[in-house]
């Protein structure tokens, strides 16, 4: 297992402040109804890189990528559920 070096931790701090002023400059910009979609793609990436690097998940064996994947599923069910709970109520 290797440990990350401090050109890793370079560099993903740098592709960060990227995605922040990427973020930052999608804010500016009228994609319509695409803004949303295009602001949590960038998120995602964000998360991507912290997971991976910081989190070091990307130099640990194969079953803490299970255990990590299992959380995020979980994760995804709750706001499945949350959702569905909002979205049905007659608020209107």
């Amino acid at each position: 297992m290797n440990a990350p070096s401090a050109r890793t931790y370079f560099l993903t701090g740098a592709a960060l402040l990227v995605l922040l002023g990427l973020t930052v400059g999608a804010s500016y910009i009228d994609l319509g109804p695409f803004n949303t979609i295009f602001a949590m793609a960038i998120a995602l990436a964000k998360a991507v890189l912290i997971l991976l690097f910081f989190m070091h998940v990307r130099y640990n064996p194969p079953i803490l990528w299970l255990f990590v994947g299992t959380g995020f599923f979980w994760l995804g069910i709750m706001f499945v559920l949350a959702l569905s709970d909002y979205m049905t109520r007659g608020w209107r």
